[in-house]
């Protein structure tokens, strides 16, 4: 389903569903209790970080989403871009820089 990428100074409920989804950040990049129930105010923003082996990437979906503070470099032109009308490839945007 839809997940929520947190942003700095954004309030969530921790429920039973939610809580591992963030109980990372709260423990290893926030440094704050997390408990079902109560509502969690985050310090930083965060990022979804997708490897470019898509099929077979240790990225966001194995390790979780990003710190600001984490992010030391900068995406300089597009690798793949999939049209997400059609689901075809938009071949005129494949290794364009990024402005």
């Amino acid at each position: 389903g839809p997940i929520y990428i947190p942003a700095k100074g954004d309030t969530v409920m921790i429920t039973e569903e939610n809580f591992w989804l963030y109980k990372r950040i709260a423990n290893a990049y926030e440094f704050k209790p997390i408990k079902i129930g109560e509502p969690y105010v985050f310090e930083m923003d965060y990022y979804w970080m997708m490897g470019d082996n898509r099929h077979n990437s240790a990225d966001s979906r194995y390790w979780g989403f990003v710190p600001e503070d984490h992010i030391v470099g900068k995406a300089s032109f597009i690798w793949f871009s999939v049209d997400p009308a059609s689901g075809g490839i938009r071949w005129e945007r494949i290794f364009n820089s990024i402005e």
